[in-house]
């Protein structure tokens, strides 16, 4: 069976600004911006939600199937997917369209400016659920927002469990409609500052929102992941890193261990480990798609981290 994967696929264009920004932009002319900053280091990495939660579902030995929607751009990426034997069957070419494309300047105080570009992300609605077949679990990323609302009344219809993560996608959405996004899904996943969000936009406490299905996760950075499931709230710590190098991709690779844990029927506790270890792995990389482990090295660490051993 198959864990369908319903998001984006980007490139994410990252450069480097040797200095600091607050030194260059004038807070009484704000009004009136206008600056250019020289950008000698400049790389390109593979990315987007859909991308990044399959490459890492891939390599815990999951079954990811990636449903999404690309540009006339997409050939390098295919190759790549290609290479890494991710199947590549619903993933839809919009012609005359860019694939979603992330421009991040970053400057020495780790300060960024990020422009983003959706190009073909926003027509994620040609693609429907029913159009994949043997898929007992799915997951809504942050993807064009038509798309998003298809997807998740898609799963519900068809009695699959899913996912919602609404991820920086939550603006998109209204307090009523992200509401039944919660009603549709078997799972909510969002960080410390999206759950704060989703509790405003919703009028509803995280308690009440996790009564409304089967685990609430909200991941908290260093200080780890609190799952709210079967009434109770399991404290998940999350292992220290060989290095903070880059935290992109970091939720995606932790949505990567909760979906195989998921899928393998495994306990909460056992499964947010599973995911913290994978979001502390890819910190220590950059771009969201670079770090490398066999099953082995990942249950080895599991095993290290934790003190129990887990079977891949």
């Amino acid at each position: 069976m198959y864990t369908l994967i319903c998001g984006s696929m980007a490139y994410d264009t990252i450069m480097v600004f040797k200095d600091q920004f607050k030194k260059h932009i004038l807070p009484e002319q704000i009004h009136i911006l206008n600056v250019a900053f020289l950008v000698p280091e400049m790389r390109r990495e593979y990315g987007g939600c859909a991308g990044n939660i399959a490459y890492n579902l891939k390599m815990l030995g999951g079954n990811p199937l990636i449903m999404a929607t690309v540009g006339d751009d997409f050939g390098p990426y295919a190759s790549r997917l290609d290479n890494l034997a991710l199947a590549q069957t619903h993933i839809r070419h919009v012609a005359d369209h860019f694939t979603g494309q992330a421009f991040i300047t970053t400057d020495l105080d780790d300060n960024q400016i990020t422009a983003f570009h959706p190009g073909a992300m926003n027509q994620s609605h040609l693609n429907s659920v029913s159009a994949a077949k043997d898929v007992s679990l799915g997951i809504v990323s942050p993807d064009g927002r038509e798309g998003m609302l298809q997807h998740a009344l898609e799963f519900s219809d068809l009695g699959i469990p899913f996912i919602f993560d609404p991820g920086q996608g939550m603006p998109m959405f209204s307090g009523a409609e992200l509401l039944e996004f919660v009603e549709q899904a078997s799972y909510v996943t969002v960080n410390d500052y999206e759950a704060r969000l989703l509790q405003d936009k919703t009028g509803k406490t995280l308690d009440d929102i996790a009564q409304r299905v089967k685990a609430l996760i909200v991941t908290l950075g260093a200080d780890g992941s609190l799952i709210y499931a079967d009434g109770k709230q399991i404290a998940i710590p999350t292992p220290k890193p060989k290095a903070i190098v880059d935290p992109t991709g970091c939720g995606d690779a932790y949505r990567a261990g909760l979906l195989y844990g998921i899928q393998a029927g495994w306990e909460w506790e056992a499964t947010g480990r599973l995911a913290s270890l994978m979001g502390s792995l890819k910190i220590a990389n950059r771009g969201g798609q670079n770090h490398r482990y066999t099953r082995a090295e990942l249950a080895g660490l599991y095993e290290q981290h934790f003190g129990s051993a887990i079977e891949l």
